[in-house]
């Protein structure tokens, strides 16, 4: 197969996989997509009547505006676990930008094993935000480290500041178990890295509409990627990152015409998220209606040490598996270049060599939450179609007529799937 005809054929897949999508949000901004699978429940005002979250199963409850929420967690004392939650105010309400959501696990005698915090940031606008909070097994830690009863907080990040939301927040709640490994790897935090930002990935943009949530999280490879974004929508991407890879990732809005005049400070945010939902790193782009471009931070590769280095952003990237890109655009966009859909592209390189995975003891709850072959299915509300894509991807890219044709098959059937069913 010739390359013109692949890249019409590819370009063809992709306008399948994410026709549905489209075609419902076009009035309004999509609500945030829970996962099918979520389990409702009801938080606990006190321990002793906290729900037990069970690691590999995903939940759906409410936060309040003016009071924590608990849950439980049994636990052996070999296994590290975490626990993630994603608050979703309601659309349109005002939120103060230090608010958020806070989650703390704790001991049965009420000791903080860890605590996370993430806020909606400059932009002060509702959208989807999640944080996370461990009981981690590891030779510098002795706090929380017996087997038994801890439980999961979690609470509004400041529900008295100026501004903030008066409503109660729909949560999604997702707990992971990660085993030991059968050769330790001590204390040590990484060596030097390869700190320095290279260059966006260069070529042609294609199409990709982004999930209205962490369960539709539109798989993306290393390449250069384009999708549009209204003002107050919130888009969801996965790139499969392998042991030993290090991603980077750049975000451009495109010019729109508008009168330059107006700018809009953080009009654009976007956030990466690790396997587990915890939060790696950020970046806030202005824009005046000319094309304005950012990169992230630079990441370390992929490896099972760096939980010992101190910084957040080092020992946030632990594991392989799907990392989120999740960018929102602010509403205060419409007041100033009208409520249209604005251009965003990503560039998504990934560097390293692939590693081996580290030598774990025993499985991983969900199974392959780490891995990039099993890790986008394994998020919640990911079907056949989408692994199977997930797995192209992250063997970098279609390079082959059989694999251009199974692909095209799953698109297909993805995309007749999600536009039968839409976000609650």
């Amino acid at each position: 197969m010739g390359r013109p005809v692949l890249a019409a054929a590819l370009g063809l897949g992709i306008a399948l996989l994410g026709q549905p999508a489209r075609a419902a949000g076009q009035d309004t901004v999509p609500a945030y997509a829970f996962a099918k699978d979520a389990r409702r429940i009801e938080g606990a005002a006190s321990t002793a009547d906290a729900v037990e979250l069970e690691p590999g199963r995903t939940y759906r409850s409410t936060l309040p505006p003016d009071a924590k929420v608990l849950f439980r967690l049994e636990l052996d004392d070999t296994d590290t676990a975490y626990a993630s939650a994603t608050a979703v105010p309601p659309p349109g309400t005002d939120v103060s930008v230090a608010d958020g959501v806070k989650v703390t696990v704790e001991d049965a005698d009420g000791r903080s094993c860890d605590a996370d915090t993430a806020t909606f940031g400059a932009p002060g606008s509702p959208h989807p935000v999640a944080a996370w909070a461990m009981r981690e097994i590891s030779p510098r830690r002795s706090l929380c480290a017996e087997a038994g009863t801890y439980y999961v907080t979690v609470e509004r990040a400041a529900p008295d500041a100026r501004g903030a939301s008066p409503d109660p927040w729909e949560l999604e709640l997702s707990t992971v178990s990660e085993p030991g490994t059968r050769t330790p790897d001590g204390t040590a935090a990484p060596g030097a890295w390869d700190s320095a930002t290279p260059a966006p990935v260069q070529g042609t943009a294609r199409r990709r509409p982004g999930g209205a949530g962490f369960a539709q999280a539109a798989p993306l490879g290393e390449g250069v990627w384009r999708d549009d974004i209204r003002p107050g929508q919130t888009l969801f991407y996965q790139v499969p990152v392998d042991w030993g890879r290090q991603l980077h990732a750049t975000a451009e809005l495109g010019s729109s015409g508008a009168d330059a005049s107006r700018y809009v400070a953080s009009a654009l945010t976007v956030d990466l998220y690790n396997p587990v939902r915890g939060q790696v790193g950020d970046l806030s782009l202005g824009y005046d209606g000319g094309q304005k471009s950012k990169a992230l931070k630079p990441l370390p590769p992929v490896a099972h040490e760096n939980r010992h280095a101190s910084g957040q952003q080092v020992s946030a990237v632990r594991f392989a598996g799907a990392y989120y890109l999740v960018a929102h655009l602010s509403p205060e966009v419409a007041e100033h270049h009208g409520d249209g859909s604005v251009p965003l592209t990503l560039r998504v390189r990934l560097g390293g060599a692939a590693r081996n995975a580290p030598d774990y003891e025993g499985g991983t709850v969900p199974e392959d939450v780490f891995t990039v072959d099993g890790g986008g299915a394994s998020t919640g509300g990911g079907g056949a179609g989408d692994e199977t894509l997930y797995r192209v991807l992250a063997a970098g890219g279609i390079g082959t007529g059989s694999a251009l044709v199974v692909g095209l098959g799953i698109w297909t059937v993805v995309a007749r799937r999600r536009g039968a069913v839409l976000p609650e």
